[in-house]
């Protein structure tokens, strides 16, 4: 029998390999043996995705040019491609599965990994019912677990509704992309503006959300109030009381009233206090990682991107000190708990202070088998690496280590004791409230104290007193406003997006699930992220996030359109994609739907973008901005066409010509002999032929020289002004 090993990229294949004991090398795949294998296997591999869903060219030739005639693209068949420079791959790859008896899907255990692998052999078009198909799901990439797993393979097919559900995902934001985006574009361009508009299922409503949060705030008008508080001065001890129950007052004239009606005045008299309350309180440890969770706690921390996490996440997952990362559960089973418990000593080793595992036992806020579907949270692996090892890892990834350790590690630590204190003080018939809080045993927090950018939580000692105390209090009137929405962070939109931008905090959204009805997946949010700030549709201020103009224009254009817009909409989506995984909905039912929504768009979007004063509005400052930001962009006149102005092209300087009907080709380069050449230098060329001298050119030999640049018939040149180079 010969057996296939299907992985999803090359370092996953190679971690396999390690794990058995023999293996030969082939080009594009590996001969392996091992005693958990059948006699004859090869393993072979990806590229990621070797098969691709075809652009709209590939249907018909008309597609290539965006054009309202040619909407909608709805096509009856889908086609999938094999990109031409992984040809070669999936040539081996194909005739290894054609051949084989037995296949072995051992892609990375999520929905993508089904839909890589299954894309494959289809493409490949084997007949799938003639072979033996099994699945290999493994949390982590460790030795043991890799061989404890080909020992316990799954059938196959039971993850074949999976692909499904992610192949449907593909190809219904394909259909909104394909003919959302030149719809938008095009009657944007019919208003004026300049540029490709972008549209997405998922990308849209999370640009949405940024642009409300800014809306927000630009239209938050602070509001004045006063509160009454007391300082209150028990045997020269003194301590702020509140106002009990906590109340604002709007105006001057109403807390006079409140005042009077409690026989308060301003300013000194006597009080009493009336109770004094203690109770002992637990705090337990932060609940352990999801994907998301950890993206928004590394972000708070230290302002890392989400797609940065989830890169360094994923290299300690194939480094094998961390488990698989791409997870929306926050629990383990007893399996993983028993085994960090079976290493704690080891994992201590990290740790430079004393800190006492005492809870050795599972305890539900962390450990529930029956919240764990696919994977468990994010956790380290059996494997405990040395501190030479570890400082070989990147800065971020070195601090995702340490924080994913220390949050594992404090479920065995005792939780945070404190001694509450809660003392009632009256004053007049009014009561006045102050709280304290005196810590008595720092449990888990100490595995947390060496982080300088762990928040410190403010605690306060009261004074010891007894009931019935006299005291004297000092009513005072503090003026306060109050205070705008907060800008959104990646950690914070991240969390937004799984929630469907309901207002939780982060305790709340990490209970969360398998049943939220958040937009986009664990493995795709980031991603989302990364493209709107890659389209200049969102940009990142001190690690805020805000719309910039040409997102606001985009945003107020699809604004009439809920289904595009809506959070909550797109999560409804979202668990109507899950529902074909669970095999309570088909693809054609699914895209049936998109397919209707996506010709409501045609037929509405033209009346809403020409009907919209609002979205003209913004169309106009847009180009007013646009006009302002080329005319200061400008270096000078182009010296070959003489019509356009040379300005800074990313990568290069060119002339505004440069598309035109007639193009100008006049260019200059930015950089020359590894010297970045600013505009300065620029202008001195055109006008005057010659630069000043410039210091930092570098020679092919390494060597540092300064030179003047000289401009002639339309080439550069050096001029050296003791006529060598230096």
């Amino acid at each position: 029998m010969k057996t296939v090993i299907l992985a999803e990229k090359p370092s996953q294949a190679r971690s396999y390999v390690e794990a058995f004991q023999n293996s030969t090398k082939k080009q594009g795949y590996y001969a392996v043996s091992d005693p958990v294998l059948p006699n004859e296997t090869f393993i072979t591999y990806g590229f990621g995705h070797l098969v691709e869903l075809a652009t709209p060219e590939t249907y018909d030739k008309k597609y290539k040019q965006w054009d309202l005639s040619n909407l909608p693209i709805l096509p009856e068949k889908y086609k999938f491609i094999v990109p031409k420079d992984k040809k070669a791959q999936f040539k081996i790859v194909s005739d290894l599965l054609k051949e084989a008896d037995q296949i072995i899907v051992a892609t990375d255990s999520d929905r993508e990994g089904e839909n890589i692998a299954w894309s494959i052999m289809t493409k490949a078009q084997i007949d799938l019912k003639s072979k033996d198909i099994k699945r290999l799901w493994i949390n982590s990439l460790e030795k043991e677990t890799i061989l404890h797993g080909f020992k316990n393979l799954k059938n196959g097919w039971e993850f074949y509704p999976a692909y499904q559900e992610a192949q449907t995902r593909i190809i219904s934001d394909w259909l909104i992309g394909t003919n959302g985006s030149p719809l938008y574009t095009l009657e944007l361009q019919k208003a004026g503006l300049q540029g490709v508009y972008s549209i997405g299922r998922v990308q849209t409503p999370t640009l949405y959300l940024v642009y409300k949060r800014d809306l927000e705030i630009k239209n938050f008008k602070p509001e004045p109030y006063l509160e009454l508080n007391a300082e209150i001065d028990a045997n020269s001890q003194k301590f702020v009381a509140k106002l009990d129950p906590y109340k604002r007052f709007l105006d001057e004239s109403q807390l006079i009233t409140f005042m009077s009606a409690k026989s308060l005045e301003k300013g000194l008299q006597g009080g009493l206090i009336k109770d004094i309350q203690k109770s002992h309180k637990k705090t337990a440890s932060p609940r352990l990682f999801s994907l998301s969770s950890l993206q928004s706690e590394i972000n708070k921390r230290y302002h890392a991107s989400a797609s940065d996490t989830l890169q360094a996440v994923q290299n300690l997952y194939e480094a094998k000190m961390l488990t698989y990362p791409r997870t929306d559960c926050n629990f383990i089973t007893e399996q993983e708990f028993n085994y960090l418990k079976e290493n704690l000593n080891g994992y201590l080793s990290f740790v430079s202070n004393n800190i006492s595992l005492n809870n050795l036992e599972p305890n539900k806020r962390y450990v529930n088998s029956e919240k764990v579907q696919e994977h468990h949270a994010i956790i380290v692996t059996k494997t405990v690496p040395s501190k030479e090892e570890i400082s070989k890892f990147t800065p971020l990834e070195q601090r995702i280590y340490n924080l994913v350790l220390r949050t594992t590690l404090a479920m065995f630590a005792d939780p945070y004791e404190y001694e509450e204190t809660i003392i009632l003080t009256e004053v007049g018939s009014a009561i006045f409230k102050a709280s304290g809080n005196v810590p008595k045993n720092n449990g888990w927090k100490n595995l947390f104290s060496e982080y300088k950018t762990e928040e410190k939580e403010e605690t306060s000692t009261l004074p010891d007193l007894e009931i019935n105390q006299a005291v004297q209090v000092n009513l005072k009137t503090d003026q306060k406003e109050t205070n705008p929405p907060v800008p959104y962070t990646e950690g914070t939109l991240i969390t937004a997006m799984k929630t469907a931008g309901k207002t939780i905090d982060d305790e709340e959204a990490q209970k969360i699930l398998k049943d939220t009805e958040g937009i986009g997946t664990e493995a795709t949010r980031a991603n989302v992220l990364e493209v709107l700030k890659k389209r200049g549709y969102l940009v990142t201020e001190k690690n805020k996030l805000h719309v910039s103009q040409q997102g606001t224009t985009l945003c107020k254009a699809v604004e009439l359109e809920p289904l595009l817009t809506s959070a909550e909409m797109t999560a409804k989506w979202e668990k109507a994609l899950k529902q074909i995984s669970n095999k309570k909905r088909t693809q054609e039912n699914f895209l049936e739907q998109i397919k209707k929504f996506i010709l409501k768009l045609i037929a509405d979007v033209p009346n809403e973008v020409a009907q919209s004063d609002v979205l003209s509005n913004q169309i106009k400052a847009q180009i007013d901005s646009q006009n302002k930001e080329e005319v200061e962009a400008q270096i000078t006149d182009c010296p070959k066409c003489k019509t356009g102005k040379i300005v800074d092209k990313g990568t290069f300087y060119g002339c505004t010509n440069y598309k035109a009907d007639e193009p100008c080709k006049f260019t200059l380069p930015k950089k020359w002999s590894n010297k970045s050449l600013p505009k300065t230098a620029i202008k001195d060329l055109i006008t005057s032929g010659q630069t000043k001298e410039i210091k930092g050119f570098k020679s092919k030999a390494g060597k540092s020289f300064s030179a003047k640049l000289q401009l002639s018939d339309n080439k550069l040149s050096f001029v050296f002004t003791d006529k060598k180079k230096k």
